[in-house]
């Protein structure tokens, strides 16, 4: 098939920070004139947005969405896979439910979803001059490469130079790279054009001569060395981006936010908006003991509700949670973390576990349906505006309590199926005083900080700024037209 402009941008490990850099890029050329688009053809993350067409992507290419100005939809992320246990994947297929994946046919039986991806990447390169494509995991898997259609195979198929990004802070960059070079055939590595060295701290005269070597020794271009941005992290599709939720002062006191960490953890992103406001320190745990001394809980979703709720009984957390609602202590619960706290929830679908008791905080009852609700809803609360998106099978039903963005209150328990909601800033802060007005924390928010939405767009600009001064992005946007 005849190349078209692109480029395909790797990752040597997971978080490498291959998300980001694409998103930098499509900030960055995007600012030049350039009609930029981003494209994943499979995603493996449970952080997913719902889009204005009403299809689900991951959470990464809507912020890469964001980055180069374009709308997003299925078309970025034609193939999703939201992973339920070690050996089962839900499969969101152009942004809509399409099945599942066991362990066993992954090499094997992702036919389909090539072709559907195939499919995807042809037409979005027909609406735009330049895709940069994310590839998934490593593309040096090779006991994966024969159904590949994200790295390498996605490459050949078209025709794209393929870059890849090495996490220096991990340690062992240069040899990740030169191994990712040397362990695939030989068609592969002609692919490879290059690569970019991530999150570097220090002093680079006393990184060069390795470069040197790496390039001399591959062949391989070297097109810059990122350094380490301690602000960017918003958005992240991977659980890891749990340690780099920062610490912001505020004007005065600190609200300490415990999140659970559930194993199965689902939109976790619900979380940045929180950890982005001056004064609160937002941290994730599984231990009952932070609980009991956090000022706020916060259930987070979960892609399996009843195993999670089984593995927070297990650990005492749920005996944690019991004690703080009978001591008036604020918890929040949004959708899968909300559905635990009902009465009970009868799930036939998920988890095909039937009908078990919730913990029972919130008077309401959960029913699983085969059908996925996916929508943007909107409403206020206290008089202020407040817009969300819904990605849940749950439905909930509630039996009393105070109304909450299509959830409800009961005493400090609050629970919304809304993710998102605490995007929006008068919202956040207005209901951040209210928790904070209730254990007795001086918090209160800081006038003149910038908004969520804000604080992104600083982000992807500082990234574009940083990709700019350190990586030599005209060479790769000249790789990329061929």
């Amino acid at each position: 098939m005849p190349s078209v402009a692109g480029i395909l941008v790797a990752g040597t490990s997971s978080d490498a920070g291959k998300s980001l850099i694409v998103a930098g890029l499509c900030r960055a050329w995007a600012r030049q004139g350039v009609d930029v688009a981003p494209f994943k053809a499979q995603n493996m993350s449970n952080n997913s947005m719902v889009c204005p067409d009403g299809s689900e992507i991951g959470r990464a290419q809507y912020l890469q969405a964001v980055a180069a100005g374009v709308e997003p939809s299925s078309l970025l992320n034609p193939v999703l896979l939201k992973p339920g246990t070690d050996r089962r994947a839900f499969i969101v297929l152009r942004g809509r439910p399409g099945g599942t994946l066991e362990a066993g046919e992954y090499v094997g039986g992702r036919t389909a979803l090539a072709e559907a991806a195939f499919a995807a990447y042809h037409e979005l390169s027909e609406r735009h001059e330049v895709i940069v494509v994310e590839g998934a995991g490593s593309p040096a898997e090779i006991n994966l490469r024969a159904g590949d259609y994200v790295n390498f195979g996605l490459a050949r198929r078209f025709g794209l130079p393929v870059v890849l990004v090495g996490d220096i802070d991990r340690g062992g960059v240069l040899a990740s790279v030169f191994g990712h070079w040397a362990i695939v055939d030989e068609a592969d590595r002609a692919t490879l054009a290059g690569y970019l060295i991530n999150k570097f701290r220090g002093d680079q005269a006393v990184l060069e001569p390795g470069l040197t070597e790496l390039t001399a020794r591959t062949g391989l271009r070297c097109f810059g060395v990122m350094p380490w941005l301690d602000r960017v992290w918003l958005d992240s599709e991977d659980a890891l981006a749990f340690a780099t939720w920062p610490r912001l002062p505020g004007r005065a006191g600190t609200l300490r936010v415990a999140a659970i960490r559930f194993p199965r953890i689902s939109n976790a992103t619900d979380l940045d908006a929180l950890a982005a406001e001056p004064g609160l320190d937002v941290f994730a745990t599984a231990s009952p003991g932070d609980v009991e001394s956090a000022d706020l809980v916060v259930l987070p979703g979960s892609r399996s509700t009843l195993a999670d709720l089984e593995w927070l009984r297990r650990l005492g957390l749920a005996d944690a949670l019991a004690a703080r609602a009978r001591a008036g202590r604020p918890i929040l619960g949004i959708c899968g973390g909300y559905q635990m706290l009902t009465d009970a929830i009868d799930d036939p679908i998920e988890s095909s576990r039937g009908t078990e008791p919730g913990l029972g905080l919130l008077p309401a009852r959960v029913r699983f349906g085969p059908q996925k609700v996916l929508g943007r809803p909107s409403g206020t609360w206290r008089g202020l505006p407040v817009a969300g998106y819904e990605i849940h099978h749950g439905v909930v039903e509630a039996t009393g309590g105070e109304p909450f963005l299509d959830g409800v209150r009961q005493g400090a328990t609050w629970g919304t199926i809304w993710h998102g909601a605490f995007e929006n800033d008068d919202f956040r802060r207005a209901w951040l005083t209210e928790v904070a007005a209730s254990v007795g924390s001086s918090w209160e928010p800081v006038p003149g900080q910038p908004g969520f939405a804000a604080r992104r767009e600083r982000m992807l600009d500082s990234l574009a700024d940083a990709l700019t001064d350190h990586v030599d992005t005209a060479a790769l946007l000249d790789l990329a037209r061929g």
